[in-house]
């Protein structure tokens, strides 16, 4: 799985080093401000989508049924969904998982997930295992909104040089 970066461009960087010469501090926050913007209906989507996964068993899995653990799986991993923004240095924008805001036994599992097929003991016992299968999620999800990206941080990039001259 890969974090989604829209950054190093030759127009953001040309930006980035307008908006550092022009000292302007309100610009720099407002272009912050709209690329964040532009990105959270991805990062929403990829919550969504992680949190409505169907994930299938074989084995002892496929009986299923609500998770055992105060950690269900899905939202655990929708929650660690993450945006940053940088208006400076390598500006734009990246999505992805922070993966030390999940529990140390699930920070592979964002990956598996989106592969598609994982085993675990079933409840601990190593003497028992179970297959489970999902649909891949993350590029599905960014594939979506890729063009709709491109075409925001293009309008953010003209408004703020718009400005700058």
């Amino acid at each position: 799985m890969r974090d989604v970066r829209i950054t190093g461009t030759g127009q953001l960087l040309n930006l980035s080093r307008d908006l550092r010469r022009a000292g302007g501090a309100r610009l720099q926050r407002n272009f912050a401000r709209r690329i964040r913007r532009a990105a959270e209906p991805l990062r929403d989507d990829l919550q969504t989508a992680v949190r409505s996964l169907p994930v299938r068993g074989q084995g002892a899995a496929k009986r299923g049924g609500p998770s055992p653990t105060s950690r269900p799986l899905r939202a655990t991993i929708a929650a660690a969904v993450r945006i940053s923004v940088r208006a400076t240095g390598n500006p734009g924008a990246r999505i992805w998982i922070d993966r030390a805001a999940l529990p140390p036994d699930m920070r592979n599992m964002p990956n598996k997930l989106d592969e598609g097929r994982w085993r675990h003991p079933v409840y601990g016992n190593k003497r028992r295992w179970a297959t489970q299968y999902a649909s891949p999620w993350w590029d599905v999800t960014i594939r979506r909104h890729a063009s709709r990206m491109a075409a925001e941080v293009e309008r953010v990039l003209d408004d703020v040089q718009r400005d700058l001259s």
